[in-house]
């Protein structure tokens, strides 16, 4: 199974490869990116992956349905950049006028944040809460047998997540 870590990736026959070409790589770039951020989740010790990610999607639809997306879209107000005179040497001086610059037009969805919450709540009632893991350092990504989390661990400060090229992730425990 293909991991990806923040100075690594294993190839799927388990060598590692250094990551200097990651700039020729906007692919790879997303995924050292990944690899690097906290696994943010909902999380209940014991559950399935697989039930995490149904219940995830219930409450998400059952979020969006309660409160929908409604974007607005509103006119940000001009930018008044006023004139200034200058003169030279002599005292002859010119005047610049002062001109406007577009605020522009910005969308938003005043709904998203009690979407969030009303999502939040959804898998709270099924016994999840939400939780931010830290990706492990790269000395227990490289000699962890991969793997993927299938089950819920219960979690411990040293707790720490490998992410597979897959998608999927590994929790480990360590020490």
């Amino acid at each position: 199974m293909a991991r990806v870590n923040c100075v690594a990736l294993i190839r799927d026959d388990g060598q590692y490869h250094g990551m200097k070409h990651l700039s020729s790589s906007l692919i790879l770039s997303g995924a050292l990116l990944l690899a690097c951020a906290p696994l943010e989740t909902y999380y209940k010790p014991g559950a399935s992956v697989a039930t995490l990610n149904w219940d995830t999607t219930a409450c998400e639809v059952s979020a969006l349905r309660d409160v929908p997306v409604s974007y607005q879209v509103r006119r940000k107000p001009p930018i008044f950049v006023p004139g200034n005179r200058s003169c030279d040497a002599e005292g002859n001086c010119t005047g610049h006028h002062g001109y406007y610059i577009s605020g522009g037009v910005e969308s938003y969805d005043p709904n998203l944040a009690l979407r969030n919450r009303v999502e939040v709540q959804c898998m709270a009632d099924k016994g999840y809460a939400p939780v931010s893991i830290p990706p492990c350092p790269d000395s227990i990504a490289r000699s962890t047998p991969a793997a993927a989390t299938t089950k819920l661990p219960q979690l411990t400060d040293k707790s720490c997540v490998i992410r597979n090229k897959s998608g999927s992730f590994q929790i480990v425990n360590r020490g």
